[in-house]
């Protein structure tokens, strides 16, 4: 971001008691950097959205559903939001800072993970999405990148840019609805979703951490996406599972 664009964020930042810290990354529409907030003493990550960057349906539909799932939802593995500011260039959201970076980054940095930190990992991954579910909201792009650590290296789940709420209350009787938006990134979506038919959001979730686990545990996608034919034949061939050979006389 140039220093003048920068300048600008710190200036609207200021107004409501935050003080523009150090550069964290960017997305395709949008900034992050670390901030100080002066009220709570702490420092908090604020994603920087540029309108003039965004495509209208993000603006008008994702962006809104977003914030307002953020707003309902509080849990220990799900990353926090605090508040957000609009203008007219930019839409500002405060969100609580994961010095750990991503487990992804880790996973690149040190390889696969032991097995008692990949059941960690996964077990509070599987706390945060029980959760989210309960609360009828699906996520919808699950994957290494959206899982965040703590100072604590404990897990939080992240961007909900694609969330929607699937299931609503009729008449007391929970109704599930399904998606048709293709959501996240080939390696970790299931096939029907590839397929372009209506799938159970729900479903699609569990699917993406199937896919989580496979990689915290081998430090490899289980699938290669780098062709979306091969992808989907990889996907719907048949599982083999061998049974490993007895270790020693069966007991008597």
């Amino acid at each position: 971001m140039a220093n003048s664009q920068a300048k600008v964020v710190s200036s609207i930042l200021e107004k409501h008691g935050y003080q523009l810290g150090r550069y964290l990354g960017k997305g395709a529409y949008a900034i992050v950097w670390e901030a100080y907030f002066k009220k709570w003493k702490t420092n908090v990550a604020v994603k920087v959205l540029l309108k003039e960057k965004a495509e209208t349906e993000f603006l008008t539909k994702f962006l809104p559903r977003e914030i307002q799932v953020w707003k309902m939802l509080k849990h220990p593995n799900l990353v926090s939001f605090y508040q957000s500011i609009e203008t007219t260039n930019r839409v500002y959201i405060m969100l609580e800072l994961a010095p750990g970076g991503e487990v992804m980054d880790r996973i690149r940095m040190k390889g696969p993970c032991e097995e008692k930190q990949a059941g960690k990992w996964f077990e509070q991954l599987c706390q945060g999405m029980a959760y989210i579910h309960s609360h009828g909201v699906v996520h919808r792009d699950l994957k290494l990148e959206n899982l965040l650590l703590d100072i604590n290296d404990n897990v939080k789940i992240s961007d909900f840019g694609f969330c929607k709420v699937a299931s609503v209350d009729v008449g007391g009787v929970q109704k599930m609805q399904l998606s048709e938006t293709y959501c996240g990134i080939y390696a970790y979506v299931p096939p029907e979703v590839l397929q372009g038919t209506p799938y159970t959001p729900f479903l699609s979730d569990i699917w993406s951490m199937g896919v989580i686990l496979f990689t915290l545990v081998t430090g490899k996608l289980p699938f290669d996406d780098s062709n979306l034919r091969r992808l989907l034949k990889q996907m719907l061939r048949p599982s083999h599972l061998h049974q490993p050979a007895p270790s020693g006389p069966p007991h008597k």
